[in-house]
């Protein structure tokens, strides 16, 4: 049986019995060190006034996880949205862009197409799916075919839902990702990319936790210990310009950034 059929006949028992309990084993905040759960599909919203952070927080999960090399989907849409990918706040991030390939298509459905293809892709650490509004495509069917082709080939697949609202899906977990303060350093040098991440659902584990971080692109981990000596007491998690490092850039300063990261499509 070729592994489209097996995928088929996957499904056709998923849609008898329901989806495989599978679930992250690990300690509540095992991704801080150790990113999230690997062969599994993950859900990431973040605002569009945020999508940089939120861009910026898939790249360091994927560097805290180890998971290189990454293929990057985006559509024609997105990049016009967003921007190209600025390879200096790539490498600002810690990730080597060599390791990074970008595929860029013309809309949500090669999207899909190129999603499903990737996935099944053993040479491949982590697949990024980034899409902007509401995704339709991205539905609970298209998302169980994701995680099956992930448990298969052991491929971590971060959906990347820029301005969208969670909708039902397969996915192993879901984050809401904003911008916050950077803690101040000294010469008023820029602080460290930070962020205000809540786990919207977690299968098999607890969710409505909250954290702030700093990303440490030294040692490839989420330090939470940073804001423990500051007062959250207003509530407030308002961003501040610079608060993290942009992955997007304007048009045209993509022009030159863009070169060292390597398209496809």
């Amino acid at each position: 049986m070729n592994e489209s059929s097996a995928l088929i006949a996957r499904l056709k028992r998923i849609a008898t019995t329901g989806m495989p309990t599978q679930g992250d084993g690990r300690a509540d905040d095992a991704w801080l060190t150790q990113g999230m759960a690997k062969a599994q599909l993950h859900e990431i919203f973040t605002a569009i006034d945020d999508s940089a952070s939120g861009a910026g927080f898939a790249v360091a999960s994927v560097l805290a996880a180890r998971a290189a090399p990454v293929m990057w989907l985006r559509t024609e849409a997105s990049e016009r949205q967003g921007g190209r990918l600025h390879a200096t706040g790539l490498v600002e991030m810690g990730l080597d862009v060599t390791s990074l390939v970008l595929g860029l298509v013309e809309d949500e459905a090669d999207l899909l197409r190129a999603a499903a293809d990737a996935a099944r892709c053993h040479g491949l650490g982590t697949l990024l799916i980034e899409s902007w509004g509401r995704a339709p495509g991205l539905d609970l069917t298209a998302t169980r075919r994701l995680m099956l082709a992930a448990e298969a080939s052991g491929v971590t697949i971060l959906s990347l839902r820029i301005g969208a609202e969670p909708v039902p899906s397969a996915a192993a977990s879901r984050w809401q990702v904003a911008a916050c303060r950077s803690r101040p350093l000294e010469a008023d040098a820029p602080g460290k990319p930070a962020f205000d991440i809540e786990l919207l659902r977690r299968r098999g584990g607890q969710a409505g936790l909250r954290w702030r971080v700093e990303w440490d692109r030294d040692a490839y981990i989420f330090d939470n210990t940073a804001f423990d000596q500051i007062a959250f007491a207003s509530g407030d998690s308002a961003t501040l310009p610079g608060a993290g490092v942009s992955v997007a850039a304007d048009r045209a300063a993509a022009d030159d950034a863009a070169a060292s990261v390597r398209r496809t499509g």
